[in-house]
């Protein structure tokens, strides 16, 4: 592939989370193909994106903040550093500016910097979910966003519908996944095979896994308690693993804790069924194939504000690309092990629950298709495309 004749270009992005954090060292990798040694990278990112050579403010790790009650103690905090990132973005001049995810800091910077530098264009990587809560933003974001880049095949539809910004659809980096997602014959075998494997999954911050460990493990103790029999896996990050031990200490039955990515897709692959708490890893076993039950617990003052704000029908995520409600959901009074148990049941044998969700589940690859071009690529021809136009100030 020839590289672009264009001047030194610098690129300025801002990923706060490591989900983030891996999406945007994807991105760098392409715009490092296309541009060769004729760009720079700096911003805000974590180790990944470092990696790919981003000179960056501060460590990720100073916003790793979970919950209101921790913004609220933080606020101080959380201000400053949206302060020093858009004054650092502002001093860069960067030819393009990509904000990645975390719109409560990310759309912060960027209202600044379009306030001071108007001439810099803005992408933002991972369109914020305005068709499930506060559509008004849409309209706002116009005034700072120029260009949106939706995971999910229905956003740009939903952001044209709500007078947003122009969005278009890359792809989810599941996508780029899916061979390690994918059970081989062997491990399909095992999938079949009796005792089934039981994934259990409750959530990628302790927060989360505080609300949900307790009521998964009574609901597991039910089913023993019934006489199914199965092998349970929990999949878990080095960071988060002592937290699982300690709250897994009391339950009835013990999973085997799987530390650790490579591990983890592993654990996936040989899956029957899975307990999950509701998030992007109800996509990631739809496109597995793994028929799940969700759940979904939070704070009593979180779940009041989400109460009133959210206005989809489902808050799976399965189920809002698919398009059908094929993912049971049992969120805050109905998270219980009697209604947790009975459908988690279900899925471990030949029913019409398993096989519906099954049948949704084969549909995705379609659904989510991008054709020839993998996720990050579409990004970095849109990033690209936006910075080669520019903006008038």
């Amino acid at each position: 592939m020839m590289q672009s004749r264009d001047p030194k270009r610098k690129i300025f992005l801002i990923a706060t989370e490591e989900s983030g954090d891996r999406l945007g060292s994807a991105l760098m990798k392409v715009l490092r193909q296309r541009l060769g040694d004729g760009v720079q990278f700096v911003g805000v990112g974590g180790r990944t994106m470092a990696r790919e050579g981003l000179e960056t403010l501060f460590p990720i790790e100073e916003l790793s903040i979970v919950g209101f009650a921790g913004v609220v103690q933080q606020l101080p905090k959380i201000l400053r550093l949206i302060r020093q990132t858009a004054d650092a973005v502002t001093a860069a001049a960067p030819d393009a500016l990509v904000i990645i995810d975390s719109p409560d800091f990310t759309h912060r910077v960027a209202r600044r910097v379009r306030a001071k530098t108007p001439e810099i264009p803005i992408v933002d990587y991972v369109a914020p979910q305005l068709w499930a809560w506060r559509p008004g933003r849409a309209r706002t974001m116009r005034r700072y966003v120029d260009h949106v880049l939706g995971l999910l095949p229905f956003e740009p539809e939903e952001y044209r519908k709500l007078g947003g910004p122009p969005c278009s659809y890359v792809g989810h980096p599941l996508i780029e996944q899916l061979p390690s997602l994918r059970p081989n014959a062997e491990e399909q075998r095992r999938r079949d095979a009796e005792p089934p494997v039981l994934l259990v999954l409750p959530g990628s911050r302790r927060s989360e896994i505080r609300h949900h460990l307790d009521v998964f493990g009574a609901t597991l103790g039910r089913l023993q308690a019934e006489g199914r029999a199965f092998e349970l896996k929990l999949p878990t990050m080095p960071h988060l693993e002592a937290t699982i031990r300690e709250g897994i200490a009391s339950w009835p039955v013990k999973p085997q804790i799987v530390v650790g990515e490579t591990e983890r897709r592993a654990a996936f692959r040989t899956a029957r069924a899975a307990l999950a708490k509701s998030g992007t890893v109800t996509l990631e076993l739809a496109l597995s194939g793994i028929p799940m039950v969700t759940a979904y617990r939070v704070g009593a003052i979180e779940a009041f504000i989400l109460r009133r704000a959210i206005r989809v029908s489902s808050v799976i995520l399965a189920n809002l690309v698919i398009g059908e409600d094929v993912v049971p959901e049992f969120l805050q009074e109905d998270c219980v092990p009697e209604k947790l148990a009975p459908a988690l049941s279900e899925l471990l044998t030949d029913t019409p629950l398993r096989k519906r969700q099954v049948n949704a589940f084969a549909r995705l690859d379609t659904i989510m298709s991008t054709g020839n071009k993998s996720p990050s690529v579409l990004a970095a021809d849109i990033v690209l495309a936006t910075m080669r136009k520019g903006r008038r100030s």
